[in-house]
């Protein structure tokens, strides 16, 4: 059975960083649009950034400037790169295999203020 494994998150003030990185073994990665979405308490799930088997990459107009997203299709592995973390980041971000299908069981971001 495909796992998509996040790890990287953590609790952090306002105005720092954190990295996420989230491992897909088991699936064709080289071929996956990747994705990283966030659900913050009583909210609907937003997608923050997916990028292509090619490296292109698009990004929700609230992390814009603050995030990056990036592949390392050796590894099958994805990261997102967060930086001047808000206090509205604060929700648990999960990885997504949009082809596939395959969800991460995600990994929660707590930014104090």
């Amino acid at each position: 059975q495909v796992r998509l494994v996040e790890s990287g998150g953590g609790l952090v003030q306002a105005g720092g960083s954190l990295k996420l990185s989230c491992a897909a073994p088991g699936i064709i990665f080289g071929i996956e649009v990747m994705g990283w979405y966030r659900q913050a308490p009583g909210k609907q799930r937003e997608l923050v950034a997916t990028i292509t088997g090619s490296g292109r990459t698009n990004y929700a107009d609230s992390v814009k400037d603050r995030f990056t997203i990036s592949r390392d299709n050796a590894k099958n592995t994805v990261y997102l790169q967060m930086n001047s973390l808000k206090a509205e980041d604060t929700a648990v971000y999960y990885c997504n295999a949009k082809l596939s299908g395959y969800w991460g069981q995600g990994t929660q971001v707590t930014v104090s203020s």
